[in-house]
């Protein structure tokens, strides 16, 4: 059994992928996933999962209330803003968990100051007085300067003394608008170490903001310095270029243990599979060239790196694919696999299933493998994501699609769709297939939102590959997305437009977010 590190060697890692990840514009995600996406990083071993912002809306309290009833292992954080009502809203959410956290935060810099119309003082008043308040409900109380990297270093010992006073137990430095650089953010957490008293009685956090491509060399670095909690999303998701994404600090921290010699709980083998799934959740596909988790991440073309890799595979590839939870060997899966044979496949790509998931993705593989002759890697794992986007109660459902389309125009669309439990059928043409099949979705439901983007990529290679297909849409300002796949290019677009307009339903009911979660860090 290997010996646990010390304490000052672990770093532990606070997900923020339904809080921050979801303030991407058309990333709101359901309830459902939600607690999916939330089950999977308490099993691959987080240590705080940042569950929400409970008073944003009823949706968000019920999301982060149920979340922190299922966790067994990790933190269940929520985020409030420096005000009592916020504070008893979240302490509501998360005191069902085993293990509660409640965060709160206000914006320190000159900037922010401005904007809250407090000077100084009354700040640091606001401070006191909100994380004392956090401190009597909850014994773990994590507390953030907001633009900590842009506020005058005088202020922020004295704000971090504060609240540490004041009982916070951990604090977190966020570069909110990704402005720091390396040297600058190791530095910064060097100076509160030596300057604040009692930070040594404390955690201190970093949660870096993608907007230069530093994020996660600035959470690095201020790890190097002292930092013990690294805040970090899964696929790097997050207020506008994101943030520091999970999978490239903990596979750099594996990775590059000769200069970073620090340790944490995850459990790798789940990364690649629980980046599918947010992506297909969220709407924001993987881009092929993502580090760790991209599609082309272990992918050779050039001459001199296939011959290298057929020498040794450690010549061209840092870290294997097993440990992100991919194959050794890309196993093809076909037509007569059975259950077992898909049980221990999946098993390899990070997905345990139960008996009844096993018996609903099984159904799922027989049909796709009808249409395909081989099944890889990729496409279980969009076959995974797919499953996990399906939802018998949606407002909106495909019951049946039709296109016919060639060379004679115009194409035509017959469309059956289940609009609040109730069927209707049209028929619709348009300039090419999948222009007809919008337009029969919105003759069935009309609609103001635009179309912004469609796009379209092949899962594996060949004629008889699935596609899977992103479609966002805006309305009034908001962005709602949609992901699906599959091996006919025309339905996978159809579910990916529906899905995009369940997500604009379901937002309906949930209000206008925007005013609360511009003002998160």
């Amino acid at each position: 059994m290997t010996q646990a590190a010390p304490k000052q060697d672990h770093v532990l890692i606070f997900d923020t992928t339904l809080r921050d990840g979801e303030q991407s514009p058309g990333a709101t995600m359901s309830h459902t996933e939600k607690l999916e996406i939330a089950s999977l990083l308490d099993e691959m071993g987080v240590d705080i999962i940042e569950a929400g912002f409970p008073i944003a809306s009823e949706g968000d309290f019920q999301a982060v209330s149920e979340i922190a009833k299922n966790s067994r292992n990790s933190v269940i954080c929520g985020l409030a803003r420096a005000n009592l009502t916020d504070i008893d809203r979240c302490w509501e959410a998360v005191k069902h968990a085993a293990r509660p956290r409640i965060h709160t935060f206000i914006g320190t810099s000159p900037l922010h100051r401005d904007i809250t119309a407090l000077d100084q003082d009354a700040m640091i008043a606001r401070i006191h007085d909100t994380v004392s308040h956090a401190r009597n409900l909850c014994d773990d109380v994590q507390w953030s300067p907001m633009d900590a990297t842009r506020t005058e270093h005088d202020y922020l010992c004295r704000v971090v003394e504060t609240a540490i006073k004041a009982g916070a137990t951990t604090i977190n430095i966020p570069d909110t608008v990704g402005y720091t650089y390396p040297r600058e953010s190791a530095e910064l957490i060097a100076m509160l170490l030596e300057r604040v008293p009692g930070a040594d009685q404390i955690i201190f956090a970093t949660h870096c903001h993608n907007d230069l491509g530093m994020a996660t060399a600035n959470s690095l670095a201020a790890v190097e310095a002292g930092a013990r909690q690294i805040e970090c999303t899964i696929n790097g998701l997050g207020e506008r270029a994101g943030n520091t994404a999970l999978e490239e600090v903990v596979m750099a921290l594996r990775v590059r243990n000769d200069i970073l010699p620090y340790r944490t709980g995850i459990d790798t083998t789940k990364i690649m599979g629980i980046s599918r799934m947010v992506a297909a959740v969220s709407g924001f596909p993987v881009q092929f060239n993502k580090a760790v988790v991209g599609k082309n991440a272990f992918a050779h073309e050039s001459g001199i790196h296939q011959d290298g890799m057929l020498k040794n595979k450690e010549t061209f590839e840092i870290m294997r694919p097993e440990d992100v939870g991919l194959a050794a060997t890309n196993l093809v899966m076909g037509k007569h696999s059975g259950r077992a044979a898909l049980r221990a496949k999946l098993s390899e790509l990070g997905y345990e299933l139960g008996d009844n998931q096993l018996k609903d993705v099984f159904v799922r593989f027989k049909a796709l493998a009808d249409r395909k002759k081989e099944v890889y890697d990729d496409d279980l794992i969009a076959l995974m994501a797919e499953a996990s986007l399906a939802d018998e109660d949606a407002y909106l459902q495909i019951k049946r699609l039709r296109v016919i389309c060639g060379t004679e125009g115009p194409q035509e669309a017959e469309l059956t769709l289940s609009i609040g439990g109730t069927e209707k059928f049209v028929d619709a043409t348009g300039d090419g297939p999948v222009d007809a099949t919008f337009n029969a979705v919105r003759m069935l439901f009309p609609h103001d939102a635009r179309l912004e983007l469609y796009q379209v990529h092949a899962v594996t290679e060949g004629t008889d590959a699935q596609a899977t297909v992103s479609v966002r849409l805006t309305l009034d300002g908001i962005v709602f997305s949609g992901q699906s796949s599959d091996t006919d290019t025309v339905v996978a677009s159809a579910k990916a437009y529906v899905n995009a307009l369940n997500r604009m339903v379901l937002h309906s009911h949930r209000g206008n977010l925007s005013a609360l979660m511009s003002s998160a860090s």
